[in-house]
């Protein structure tokens, strides 16, 4: 084991996990995670992905920490609205574990970058608000054979999925296609409750843990979904779709699409 003390001591709890042991916890600091959306879902992510040694972490959003986020994106505190999300949660992640690098990436993801952006990393966690965002990571990481956690959220509710590319059905085995801009309002318009995002970014960095030390059962072909109000969960066993249009036998969609700009025109 090539762990020094310091990092035994602080890894002991992973360590003394059969599932993990030593070789797995050199496996998670040679790991390299993106968090694409430092948000609701991605605050909870990124400091448990931190925290147990991931050893390489990516951080992708455009936007600047505002006053109305501090409710429920738990890794910006007060005194960073008005600072880049990615430089202010990369401030805590240094701070929670120095082991850890942070890559920055202050932009939106789009079909021009987001195969670049994603290129060098090991497992996605899908942390944006939209779904056009969503579509087009599904797309850039089933074409690009990269895993990746989904998950979303509104008001009391959510859903999250683990695919596999080309093994396990992806998102769009589930839904074709965007929904028409306007139709399902945003958490802005609706509300959410900031538990309810920490419940998925923990699932989603749980998911991207167990993809590495290779242990457990994957919600790959399972969507889970959760209504906080009652604490009901509930899994839907899912297929992998022979026709989908981006994974199936034979993909109708063999290029990335900017759906928001294009939306009106997808006859899919």
């Amino acid at each position: 084991m090539n762990l020094d003390d310091e990092q035994i001591e602080r890894y002991s709890r992973n360590i003394i996990l059969k599932e993990v042991g030593g070789k797995g916890q050199e496996r998670l600091l040679a790991s390299r995670v993106i968090i694409i959306g430092a948000g609701g879902l991605g605050s909870p992510a990124a400091l448990y992905l931190a925290a147990a040694g991931v050893g390489t972490i990516g951080l992708v959003d455009g936007d600047a920490v505002d006053l109305s986020n501090l409710q429920r994106q738990i890794i910006h505190f007060t005194g960073d609205v008005g600072i880049r999300k990615t430089e202010s949660a990369k401030k805590k992640i240094e701070l929670l574990n120095p082991d850890v690098r942070v890559n920055t990436y202050h932009d939106i993801v789009t079909s021009n970058n987001i195969r670049e952006i994603i290129r060098d990393y090991d497992f996605v966690v899908d942390g944006t608000d939209n779904f056009p965002a969503k579509f087009l990571i599904n797309d850039a990481c089933v074409m690009a054979g990269k895993p990746f956690s989904h998950a979303g959220i509104l008001r009391f509710y959510g859903q999250t999925i683990t695919v596999l590319p080309h093994e396990s059905a992806c998102f769009r085995c589930l839904f074709l296609g965007p929904p028409p801009p306007g139709s399902v309002p945003s958490c802005r318009e609706a509300g959410i409750l900031g538990a309810v995002a920490g419940i998925f970014g923990t699932i989603q960095a749980l998911e991207a843990l167990k993809h590495i030390l290779g242990t457990g059962g994957l919600l790959a072909d399972r969507l889970l979904t959760v209504d906080a109000l009652t604490m009901s969960f509930r899994e839907i066993k899912v297929k992998k779709n022979p026709r989908c249009p981006v994974c199936g036998d034979t993909p109708a969609i063999t290029s990335l699409v900017d759906y928001e700009q294009k939306a009106c025109d997808l006859k899919l």
